[in-house]
């Protein structure tokens, strides 16, 4: 799902691309194998910003091979660019108007709490996921409080506005992904990875900001490629 474009004045998100993918299957074995599956979220990404939709300076080459392997959906729209109720249809598969998740932050007075009793009772897909076997790991960004609110049964996010904690994954460590699959022993596992980025702090490597800034290319923009 992409965003439509990046505004100044925006106050969020949304996603850049969303990808799912098997691992380690082999031809023949999908019955008796439930494939492992990794959820990919980039935040505040223009749809255009990636190698394989063509632009012409940033370069995802990762990102690319993994598009000519999958179905791409390039006229796919987000009907609620928040950020909350952006996820909370990535974690339901249901509209805006059917969550009825409209807002970030709750109102002036209102515990942030009383926002999450929607989440702890729907169908989400780490909630589904588990009755079928899968273990379970949310990182990066999460808006419905402790990870396990949506079913998760490992996560980087226990309270806070956004992520807290989880959201170092991408930016300062991959550790917690790499220590969880290493867990699974063979268990199917289902993996939330949705870095805050390239959302702004732009905050990226000195050698991809070096990359980026050749030319003479205005810096604030160097580091948001960079950041992508």
């Amino acid at each position: 799902m992409f965003r439509a474009s990046i505004r100044p004045d925006s106050v969020c998100v949304f996603l850049g691309l969303a990808l799912v993918f098997a691992s380690g299957i082999q031809p023949g074995l999908a019955a008796e194998s439930p494939p492992n599956l990794v959820l990919i979220i980039s935040d505040d990404q223009g749809w255009t910003d990636f190698g394989f939709m063509g632009h012409s300076v940033i370069e995802t080459p990762n990102l690319d091979r993994l598009a000519r392997e999958s179905a791409l959906f390039p006229n796919a729209y987000v009907p609620t660019s928040l950020c909350r109720a952006s996820l909370a249809t990535l974690l339901t598969g249901l509209y805006g108007h059917q969550h009825r998740i409209c807002c970030n932050d709750p109102p002036d007075g209102v515990d942030r709490d009383a926002m999450h009793p929607f989440i702890r009772q729907a169908p989400a897909l780490p909630r589904l996921l588990g009755e079928a076997g899968y273990a379970s790991l949310q990182t990066g960004k999460f808006w419905e409080g402790h990870f396990s609110n949506a079913g998760f049964t490992a996560g980087m996010t226990v309270k806070g506005r956004h992520g807290d904690d989880g959201l170092v994954i991408g930016r300062q460590t991959m550790q917690p992904i790499d220590d969880f699959i290493s867990g699974q022993q063979g268990k199917p596992f289902f993996v939330w990875y949705a870095p805050m980025m390239p959302h702004e702090p732009h905050t990226p490597p000195e050698r991809l900001l070096a990359k980026y800034s050749v030319g003479g290319r205005n810096t604030k923009l160097a580091a948001y490629f960079a950041m992508c």
